[in-house]
């Protein structure tokens, strides 16, 4: 399988908008809320829209981080598209302490992105400057 570049995802969060959860029975539940979302690349150009983007993450008892991310995006031509995506890093040094890797999907019932609907993209990424920022790729 060849990988080729897709699009760059940087998200905004915060102080606010951060929920520690403590101890449940996924592991210790962080719910972060995302203030903003960028998605840039050749074929789409995305921002997030409303306020319910967030990322649903647990931390495991060995330090892996489980990724849950739903953002809601209007396109810069105002087709609306959904993006989910989950995956895993190993944060057993800290949080945020290593890479994040993640399998994406989108969802839109917009006749100019429902070539979206097939797609299954790979992303790394990381924590950076009061966010997190992805590289996504499309297996061929």
């Amino acid at each position: 399988m060849e990988l080729t570049p897709f699009a760059t995802l940087t998200l905004a969060t915060g102080s606010e908008g951060f929920y520690m959860l403590g101890p449940t029975p996924a592991g210790t539940r962080i719910i972060q809320e995302i203030h903003s979302a960028e998605l840039r690349g050749e074929r789409i150009n995305a921002s997030a829209i409303g306020a319910s983007s967030a990322d649903w993450l647990a931390i495991d008892a060995q330090g892996v981080g489980l990724f849950d991310i739903r953002i809601t995006m209007k396109t810069d031509d105002d087709a609306i598209v959904y993006l989910r995506y989950s995956g895993r890093a190993d944060w057993s040094e800290g949080l945020g302490k290593g890479p994040i890797y993640v399998g994406a999907e989108f969802e839109s019932g917009d006749e100019r992105y429902t070539w979206l609907n097939a797609l299954h993209l790979f992303g790394k990424g990381g924590v950076a400057d009061g966010g997190v920022q992805y590289e996504f790729f499309q297996g061929s």
